[in-house]
């Protein structure tokens, strides 16, 4: 292949990752900082943490379910639209929250001591839902795009940086909430929403000018093709496809290489697991440290904070580094380790006094540093497993799975927590984390990727021979 093509297509492959990180890091801004403000909103508005909790668990639940929906309809519109057509709209939807308190005078929302009444509770319940199906319309199109763009034998390692946004965006968030609280106390939490969601608006403008859909809009080789030239890949029967015929593979992808491609379900299941410990951390942290291991909310948010961008990034890009290097690929060998290092720093960070402050807060990060290398990877694999073709559509199942575990992180600790104590929610999420390493283990031999069972089918669905 020609060098300056080859050239070129490094340049767009990496502006894409890097418009892909400010996007979805912006997407963090306007969700994590519901998780930091949490706090805020119990002692100013008198919201209790069941009621937190159910906030958290809902929006986790439409959440899945919009990746889920959203996976489908990213495979077949233009991605970047639908992108920053989410971070918009997620944006407008935390300026209305901020602006809540404000119709008082008109809807009665506080009582005579300025705490919320049902009346606001349910509007900033209603629109943190909504947040919810917006927010989910950010990863489909960022997993969509990468298989798009990445060669299968770098999507583990490429993706992995891209995932980096995750921590960036939920740990920058928090360095921002938990300045805004500290210095200005918990009566500034409106600005928690504001300042993100202005961010944000800016970040969608970003993406509708900084993307492209695929290659090919820009005269550019498949991603695949490239392996198949290094000798990385098997070469398939290549031909124009009518739309008749488009239609009809997808359809049998989404049915082959998804619905019933049983490494789908168990990377599902396994990202259950990991989504429990990572929100235990994430969304109840600056809770738990400061009613649990008795933190200021200014030091409890910069330790969530590190556990993002230090736990989170340098995980994240140790485990894309070690799975494309030493796994050859097979990204759900790199999620076992993971995610068992991940429950047993956990534990130690659990059972560690709360005089020996720093040993808790480097066991959390360390928890932190090993779960993100799953979280990324399972997404990352069913990416791989089920080709650029339906790689949304099989996000979209493990958005679903993984949002779904807010049943567990977000009410069900919310009550536990009141109920029992912390020392109940530990427990649980260990005990998650044990069942997610057990059940990724079953598929260790798995191969790396689905691209040889594509073939097959394409060429079985053409009635052509393997190889060109």
């Amino acid at each position: 292949m020609d060098p300056a093509v080859r050239k070129k297509y490094a340049y767009w492959e990496w502006r894409t990752i890097i418009v892909l990180m400010i996007g979805y890091l912006l997407f963090y801004f306007v969700r994590k900082n519901f998780s930091i403000v949490m706090p805020a909103m119990e002692a100013e508005l008198g919201i209790s943490k069941v009621k937190l909790g159910i906030f958290l668990t809902l929006n986790g639940i439409i959440y899945g379910l919009s990746r889920f929906i959203n996976g489908f309809i990213a495979d077949r519109v233009s991605r970047k639209k639908m992108m920053a057509l989410g971070l918009a709209l997620s944006a407008i939807v935390n300026i209305l929250i901020g602006l809540s308190p404000q119709l008082n005078g008109v809807l009665n929302l506080l009582d005579t001591d300025g705490k919320a009444t049902m009346g606001l509770i349910w509007i900033i319940g209603s629109l943190w839902l909504l947040n919810g199906y917006t927010q989910g319309m950010g990863y489909p199109p960022c997993g969509s795009l990468m298989a798009h763009w990445i060669r299968p034998s770098e999507l583990a390692t490429k993706q992995s940086v891209w995932n980096a946004s995750h921590s960036i965006g939920a740990g920058v968030v928090a360095v921002i909430c938990g300045f805004i609280l500290n210095k200005w106390s918990y009566s500034a939490w409106q600005w928690c929403f504001f300042i993100p969601a202005i961010l944000a608006l800016f970040g969608s403008a970003i993406l509708l000018l900084g993307l492209r859909d695929d290659p090919a809009s820009l005269g550019l080789p498949d991603p695949h093709d490239l392996d198949v030239e290094d000798g990385l890949a098997v070469p398939v029967v290549k031909k124009e496809e009518t739309e008749e015929e488009s239609s009809l593979i997808y359809k049998t992808f989404l049915r082959e290489m998804v619905f019933r491609n049983k490494i789908i379900w168990i990377l599902a299941i396994t990202n259950f697991c990991v989504y429990v410990i990572r929100f235990t951390i994430l969304d109840w942290g600056s809770t738990f440290l400061t009613q649990y291991k008795h933190m200021s909310i200014g030091t409890a948010s910069s330790v969530v904070a590190a556990s993002e961008i230090i736990g989170g990034i340098v995980g994240t890009l140790v485990a894309g580094w070690v799975t494309d290097k030493y796994f050859k690929s097979r990204a759900q060998r790199t999620c076992l380790v993971g995610i068992a290092l991940a429950t047993l720093s956990f534990f130690l960070f659990w059972k560690t006094p709360e005089h020996l402050t720093w040993l808790s807060i480097t066991f959390l990060i360390m928890s932190s540093f090993f779960i993100y290398g799953p979280q990324a990877l399972t997404g990352i694999a069913a990416s791989n497993q089920a080709t650029k073709r339906t790689a949304a559509s099989a996000n979209g199942i493990m958005g679903i799975f993984g949002y779904a575990s807010t049943a567990v992180s977000g009410a069900a600790f919310g009550l536990l927590a009141h109920k029992f104590g912390w020392n109940t929610v530990f427990l649980t999420a260990i005990i998650f984390g044990i069942i997610g390493a057990l059940v990724i283990a079953t598929v260790w031999k798995a191969p790396a990727d689905g691209y040889a069972k594509a073939g097959a089918i394409l060429n079985r669905l053409r009635g052509e021979n393997p190889q060109e």
